[in-house]
Formats: structure tokens, sequence, C-alpha cells
């Protein structure tokens, strides 16, 4: 904690200060529990705006699959005071300021935000304190609303890695959430309505569910106010907001899929359950991914690249709030079996189990990470977008102390993760195959 900035930041009455970690402030609005992240950048004149709500696809059930993401979309269709009526159209009205404007949903949250000239910072808290209580939402925009969403869920589908992703974790979480995709299942989507939208909307949209963040040139106090004026007339939720998802029962052995589509396209995915990226073993759990697959110099680029076994290789491993899994995607060349590449990926996990990795090769991820970090936090949006994913996972300081702790892993933790979750019993593997090639049974 900043002692310094806790005795002489001046609030407004009924914010409260709680803690500064790596230049970033906390408060929270005591009438109703937003939290607020503050981080100023007064070397170019723009501010960005973004409210992170703690709902994504984890807390959909079957049935109403695929309603987070839905429901983004319908909250830029206007709201009490920002309407196509009025003039004040969500998106349209803030573009006209110069704002960049839009959202996204995940896993584990969703997030609106702008990034626009600081004069019209004002305009920006207004609005999206407005439609976190007052957002319309209408069968009538649902029904414009839904060609855009439907062709959304077509374009992953048709997408290779999407729709292998889409079944991995499907084999892989079973009880969990995290079984479901966040555009979700095509039934799910095509039989929502209004209702059943506004009821997830008055489940989870209130401010002791959402953090508002705010990155760049502005006056604080004044913001503060803002803040104050315009969320401070929302109540917290008269209801309970849980988080409990479905307890995932322990896998024990290997679970496989295949995925069979025309085209020519062939895709081996070896999977491995990991913890929260709350858990202590994720640094050494990310610098092995880059250790295995990132960058030609990896391991797996090396041994399937280089020998032309595969065209390139993609470690999706991200930062979750609950226990999810890092995949390994290896697209194969022509007339190159999926057992193959499979058992390469798995001899070259299995040499690091007995062998270990170099000092070297530790030092190269974290120098890329180092590199990486540094270009993805550039500008306010980019650092409200990392604070966002932070946010999600569960701890907001996960975004100012990745590097620090990235550092200080050793070529002994990375040894340990590697034996501890990249284990048989742990995976999954699936296969995308391009119909047009031999199927390799």
């Amino acid at each position: 904690m900043n002692k310094t900035l806790q005795i002489k930041t001046k609030l407004p009455a009924g914010l409260a200060y709680i803690t500064t970690s790596n230049g970033i402030k906390d408060f929270k609005l005591r009438s109703n529990d937003l939290r607020i992240l503050l981080k100023q950048n007064v070397t170019v004149p723009t501010v960005t705006v973004m409210v992170t709500y703690h709902v994504g696809s984890r807390n959909e059930v079957l049935g109403n699959t695929g309603a987070t993401h839905i429901l983004e979309h319908m909250l830029f269709k206007g709201s009490r005071n920002f309407n196509k009526k009025n003039g004040k159209e969500h998106a349209v009205y803030l573009q006209k300021m110069g704002g960049r404007v839009n959202a996204t949903t995940w896993l584990d949250r969703t997030n609106y935000y702008q990034t626009l000239p600081r004069a019209y910072l004002e305009e920006a808290i207004a609005l999206e304190a407005d439609r976190m209580r007052f957002a319309f939402i209408k069968d009538a925009d649902l029904k414009t609303e839904m060609p855009v969403v439907l062709n959304e869920f077509e374009r992953g589908e048709n997408d290779p890695t999407e729709a292998l992703d889409k079944q991995m974790w499907a084999t892989a979480f079973h009880m969990h959430p995290y079984h479901h995709s966040t555009i979700g299942w095509r039934e799910d989507i095509e039989t929502t309505n209004a209702k059943k939208l506004k009821a997830f909307y008055d489940t989870f949209y209130y401010p002791n569910n959402a953090t508002l963040t705010v990155i760049g040139d502005y006056d604080e106090y004044a913001l503060l106010s803002y803040i104050k004026k315009y969320f401070g007339e929302h109540k917290r939720a008269p209801h309970n907001i849980s988080q409990k998802m479905g307890v995932e029962p322990r896998q024990e052995g290997v679970r496989r899929v295949e995925v069979k589509r025309p085209g020519e396209t062939n895709i081996v995915g070896v999977g491995f359950k990991i913890p929260s990226a709350r858990d202590g073993d994720t640094h050494a759990i990310h610098l092995l991914a880059g250790i295995l697959g990132v960058g030609s110099s990896s391991r797996l680029s090396r041994r399937l690249v280089d020998s032309g076994l595969c065209s390139r290789i993609y470690i999706m491993s991200g930062l979750f709030h609950d226990e999810n899994i890092l995949i390994i995607y290896a697209y194969t060349t022509k007339n190159v079996t999926h057992s193959d590449v499979e058992k390469i990926i798995i001899e070259e996990i299995e040499l690091i189990k007995s062998k270990g990795v170099t000092d070297g090769e530790l030092q190269r991820v974290k120098e890329k990470t180092k590199a990486e970090m540094a270009w993805s936090r550039d500008g306010s949006f980019n650092v409200a977008g990392a604070i966002n994913e932070a946010i999600a996972l569960g701890d907001w300081t996960f975004y100012g102390d990745y590097f620090k702790k990235t550092q200080r892993v050793t070529t002994s933790d990375i040894l340990r993760v590697t034996k501890k979750y990249f284990i048989e019993n742990q995976s999954t593997i699936g296969y995308f195959i391009g119909q047009s090639e031999k199927i390799d049974k």
C-alpha cells in the first residue's frame, strides 16, 4: 500500500479509498459496493472507461447458454437516458465524440468500454451507469440482433481451431460450465427471448457485481464525483449473487474427441488440466508453455515445424477463474498422421519430466514474456484490458504482480509443474480431421 497516497487522496463523500498497487488506486462506492480502479496517465489527452461485470459463460446453465453474449449485444440497444429516440444511441453517440466503443464476453466476465477524448469523460460514465440498471431489453431488438449473433456462431463453426477447441473443452469438463463455450449451443441461442435475457440481466447487472476501471488523463476528484453522481443512484443487488459453480469430478483417464469436417485442415490438440490463475503454479505453467511451443526456437516448433511435419504450433493457455485446460495445437502437413504428431508432443513433455529444461530456455521465455507485456500494456485501452482480465480471474492485483512473479520461476519449478499437471489421466486429446484427407484411425 502507498501510505502517502492514502493520506493525500481527497475524496467526495461516499467514496472509500482501499489501497494502491503498482500505480493503480482502488476505491469503493460505499452505498452499493461498486469497485473502482484508477490509473492516471496524462501524456495523452484520452481516457479509457471500462466496466467489468463478474458474469460470463461460467454463470450459465444448459438451456440458457449464450445468454451472456447475447445480452452484451442487447446492451447497445439503448437505455433510459441513452437511446435512438433522444439522439444518444449508445455506440453512435460516443463515436461522434471520437470514441472507440465496444464490449466483449468471455468465460468469467463481460466488459463494456470506450476510449475517448478526456473532455467527454462524464458522458462515458453517465452512459455506463445508465445501462447498468436501465437497459432496454425487448423482443423487437432481439429479433434484429439475432442474425448478427448467429453469424458469429457460424463463423466459429466454420473455423477448424474454434470448432475443435469447443469440443475439447466440452470433453474435458462434464459438470463445470466451462463445458460450454461463450457463444453457446445453437439450440439455446435460437430459443432465447427477451424475458430470459431480462432475468439474467436482473440477476447479475448490479454495482456490487462490477468493477469500473478508468485509465488515462483525468482529474481524480472530478472523476470520482461523476462516478458517485451517476453510479450512486443504483442499489446493491436485492439478492445474493452466487458465484458457486458445478464441481467437476476428478478426471480418471485420458479423454478423446474427433471433429470431422470437409476441408484439408488437420489439427492435433493435446490438453491438460491446470489450476485457477490465482494458483501459485500459474507463472511456471505459462513459462513451460513458452518453452514447449511459443516461437521458432521452442521445443515443439523445432521438432515439428522445422521437420516439416506441421505448419505451425499454437498453445492456448489462458488465465481463468477456475481450473481449466492448457491446449497444445499442432497443424499437420499433408500425409502426416494425427497419431504420429500426438506421439511427438507427448515425447517432448516426457523429456522435460526426465531431464528438465535449461537455464537458457527459461531465460528466453522470460525475456519474451517481458517484451510481450511491455507491448500489450502500451496505451490506456491495453492497460484497461489487461486489468479487466485480472479482475475476471478474481484478483485485480494479478495485473501488477505477474511480471515479478514470473521472473522468480526456476528450472526446478518448471520440472515440478510438468510432473504435477502434464499427466495422462488429466489429459484431453482432440483431432480435427479434414474429410478430404485420409482419416487416421
